[in-house]
């Protein structure tokens, strides 16, 4: 993989990633004002999380039509946020982040009328990464050459983030499709580092320590030899966690302990990249319609807790049946606790029955 750092025209970051060396010269002939970011970060004194507050984000591109793509290659005419006329894999500071290096540092130290709130500036970054100039293609279409590169990419800005100061957790997610809340349908994803842990990561944290054993390493051993298994190689297994909250969800697991992406040998990259294709493609085929999704990278703090970490990969879809989505309604939303619509085992083997092209 060779990486290649130039700058857009308001000063953002892009990294261009290739398999071979090719020249990255082409400038953004754009006239953009500086981005500008007032996000805070608020403490939930109930809950014990933060929240992050970005109004500004309102004026953000919505599903703007296939010919004012601005992830797809610029062209004579038309300048997008990446300036070669061709791309293998792109890697560029959004736009309009939540977080960001550049943020407005002047808040208060409290909320107005609540200092039980603290509030933090939301010092942070955010990228956009693009997987293919291809605007028709899905992750699921690649092929394993330019999986694997979009791999390396993810290790590359999991290091690059973590390096930068007050960054606590890097987190690498896909959306997949417009239920989902997609408002580009260019195949990308997006990188966040937070200046927290997410709460997801603090409960499995405070869920490991309280464990009477390796928690992570026993839940991959009962996983691995039970009946809700999709795919599996030397490597990594894929399977329908035996708690599931949502209609079609898939955990992959290395079989090795590692704490991100980045940890990862070559030959368990080129192993996750023959499992991960394996169940998009049976996503992508469950039903006659499209399978909406959230790819999301569950990496290891920064800091704390990295030693007891265990990577792994949720893939989940709101899909329940043709036609039919699932809803965070009253219990999930306002409650936070799930009701599945359909059973583990029974979408472990629905998954498993799928035939791919």
């Amino acid at each position: 993989m060779i990486s290649t750092t130039r700058h857009l025209a308001d000063g953002r970051e892009i990294v261009y990633f290739d398999a071979v060396p090719t020249p990255r010269e082409a400038v953004d002939p754009r006239e953009l004002p500086p981005v500008a970011t007032a996000s805070q970060v608020r403490w939930d004194p109930l809950l014990g999380e933060w929240v992050v507050i970005a109004a500004h984000r309102q004026t953000r591109t919505f599903l703007p039509p296939a010919d004012q793509c601005p992830l797809c290659p610029s062209t004579p005419g038309r300048a997008t946020e990446v300036p070669e006329a061709d791309y293998e894999v792109a890697v560029f500071e959004n736009r309009f982040p939540s977080l960001s290096t550049e943020v407005d540092r002047d808040v208060p130290v409290h909320a107005e009328g609540n200092p039980l709130v603290t509030l933090r500036p939301g010092e942070g970054r955010c990228e956009v990464i693009v997987f293919t100039s291809d605007h028709d293609r899905s992750f699921a279409d690649l092929g394993r050459d330019r999986a694997r590169l979009v791999v390396d990419a993810w290790a590359h800005r999991t290091q690059a983030l973590s390096a930068l100061p007050g960054v606590e957790q890097v987190y690498l997610f896909e959306n997949h499709g417009e239920e989902i809340g997609v408002t580009l349908s260019h195949p990308h994803g997006q990188v966040y580092a937070y200046p927290f842990l997410a709460p997801r990561v603090q409960r499995i944290l405070g869920q490991v320590g309280a464990y009477e054993g390796d928690l992570f390493a026993d839940v991959l051993a009962a996983e691995r030899s039970g009946p809700r298994v999709v795919a599996a190689n030397d490597h990594w297994t894929a399977f329908v966690p035996a708690a599931a909250r949502w209609p079609y969800e898939l955990q992959l697991f290395p079989h090795r302990r590692v704490p991100d992406v980045a940890a990862l040998t070559d030959e368990e990259r080129d192993a996750f990249v023959e499992v991960y294709l394996d169940v998009l493609g049976r996503f992508a085929h469950r039903f006659d319609e499209p399978m909406n999704y959230i790819s999301s990278w569950n990496q290891a703090p920064v800091h704390a807790g990295r030693e007891e970490w265990w990577l792994h990969l949720q893939l989940f879809s709101f899909r329940r049946a043709p036609g039919k989505l699932k809803y965070l309604a009253g219990s999930e939303s306002g409650m936070g606790a799930f009701v599945s619509d359909t059973s583990p085992e029974g979408a472990a083997e629905a998954l498993r029955a799928v035939v791919l092209p």
